[in-house]
């Protein structure tokens, strides 16, 4: 069964512009999926508070299906307990996002790290980290971090 989620997320040689850039679309949304379960784990407890929103900020960001998102978050986390490194994730989002989008993606990672009501420093390291590797200023990091927190405080 998980091969087959799998299958959903992998890049496979394209043939045509369509399938690349259909291809191009999973491999950003598995990117963005690690990058975000690497903050639920990152202070080594998983809560049902960080799964719900990143959940959440999946769905939103790529517009999916509460199914199709629930197989990303399912790939996306067999994915970050195998990885070696964020690089192969960072480097996707890095390459295919604007400043503004790896902004959100920054944001979406306090949002995560909020979720259960404490910020852990693992997981605020974690995103300097990941942060760092999308090139992302540290105004627009401070920023994004602020915004979260609003958002979680307001909520």
């Amino acid at each position: 069964m998980i091969d087959s989620f799998k299958s959903l997320f992998t890049v496979r040689p394209a043939e045509t512009p369509e399938e690349r850039a259909a291809a191009q679309e999973r491999a950003v949304r598995l990117a963005a999926g690690v990058l975000l379960f690497e903050i639920v784990r990152a202070d080594e407890k998983v809560t049902d508070a960080e799964r719900t929103v990143m959940h959440a900020s999946l769905q939103g960001t790529f517009g999916l299906s509460s199914t199709d998102c629930d197989a990303l978050m399912t790939a996306a986390e067999e994915q970050s307990r195998r990885a070696a490194s964020l690089f192969e994730f960072t480097s996707v989002i890095d390459s295919q996002f604007s400043n503004d989008q790896k902004k959100r993606v920054v944001e979406l990672l306090w949002l995560v790290a909020f979720a259960d009501g404490a910020k852990d420093a693992g997981e605020e390291h974690m995103i300097r980290k990941i942060s760092g590797l999308l090139h992302v200023a540290h105004p627009d990091f401070i920023d994004a971090k602020i915004k979260a927190k609003s958002q979680t405080t307001n909520s």
